[in-house]
């Protein structure tokens, strides 16, 4: 991949991704490519190669970048896609705004978008996974997207194209978000404010916040029937049936399942993708043979595996 369109943006060719992700670890890609803005952007697409993947990365806050790094122009926002505007109770932002200060500008602004404050990332990567917690989701304020497609072409998503679910939606593969309209509900700033802090406190407390994580690694069983009964369904979380399985604190290499919260796998220092993608399939396997439930990632993992695997 050497003949690359010209940009105005920065364009890096084999760039290492580790320190782009909160995990710390990972291999480089082949190209990374930091737009100037939207319209760099849609000309560098329009002019790439189609055959060259393209993968849209956000500040790396739920990712796992395998040893052997990424053969694809990997896109990271930013600069000139983080501005945030807020319009009665709508709220618009680059999908290079973190998480946290969208909520904190729209509670100033007295709109209740506080659900974002306790999510690590960018609005991007909130958009494209529903992001959520508290019982909150993107898909319950999102209004509309702009997305620059792999062919370069400049679109708007409404909810009906992405299709949101737990923890996913539509988005075909290639495209990048570029910006993104909440609706919020009216709200006094100074409420709103103090519910962020207990929201933070109750985060603080509960999740192993100073450690390199990537947020929740496995996503919550839909639901589980011990007797097969439809009347016997359970809504379980995914740190219950790791506890049950034993799994709490387990090790391989320099990663970890959290003592503190058994769903958060972290970097103890000096692991590697592998050993945080096996010790993840060691929890799945345990589960598994104890309950019989298939857990699924929440954290992607991208790229091909390092030499020595």
């Amino acid at each position: 991949m050497t003949n690359l369109p010209s940009v105005r943006g920065v364009l890096t060719p084999n760039r290492p991704l580790n320190d782009l992700t909160w995990m710390r670890v990972g291999g480089p890609a082949d190209w990374l490519f930091q737009p100037a803005d939207a319209d760099d952007l849609a000309g560098f697409l329009a002019a790439l190669d189609p055959a060259v993947p393209v993968f849209p990365m956000g500040v790396g806050s739920n990712l796992i970048v395998r040893d052997g790094g990424l053969r694809a122009v990997v896109v990271r926002l930013g600069r000139g896609f983080n501005q945030i505007t807020v319009e009665g109770t709508r709220v618009t932002v680059g999908a290079a705004a973190l998480d946290a200060h969208v909520a904190r500008r729209a509670a100033e602004a007295g709109v209740d978008l506080t659900f974002l404050r306790t999510i690590p990332g960018a609005v991007g990567g909130a958009v494209r996974m529903n992001a959520g917690c508290y019982g909150s989701y993107t898909a319950d304020v999102f209004v509309s997207a702009r997305a620059v497609t792999r062919a370069g072409q400049v679109v708007t998503l409404t909810a009906e194209d992405l299709n949101f679910r737990y923890r996913q939606t539509d988005l075909p593969e290639g495209w990048v978000l570029t910006q993104a309209t909440f609706e919020g509900a009216p709200g006094d700033p100074q409420a709103l404010q103090a519910r962020m802090e207990d929201q933070l406190a109750k985060r603080d407390a509960s999740q192993p916040t100073k450690d390199r994580s990537a947020g929740s690694t496995f996503r919550n069983p839909a639901g589980f029937s011990s007797t097969g009964r439809a009347d016997d369904v359970h809504d379980l979380k995914a740190w219950k049936v790791i506890d049950d399985a034993g799994m709490r604190g387990a090790r391989r290499g320099g990663a970890q399942m959290s003592e503190m919260h058994s769903n958060f796998m972290i970097n103890t220092g000096g692991a590697t993708a592998a050993d945080l993608e096996n010790l993840g399939e060691d929890v799945r396997n345990k589960v598994f043979q104890k309950s019989g439930i298939q857990l699924e990632w929440e954290i992607m993992r991208i790229g091909e595996p390092g030499a020595d695997e």
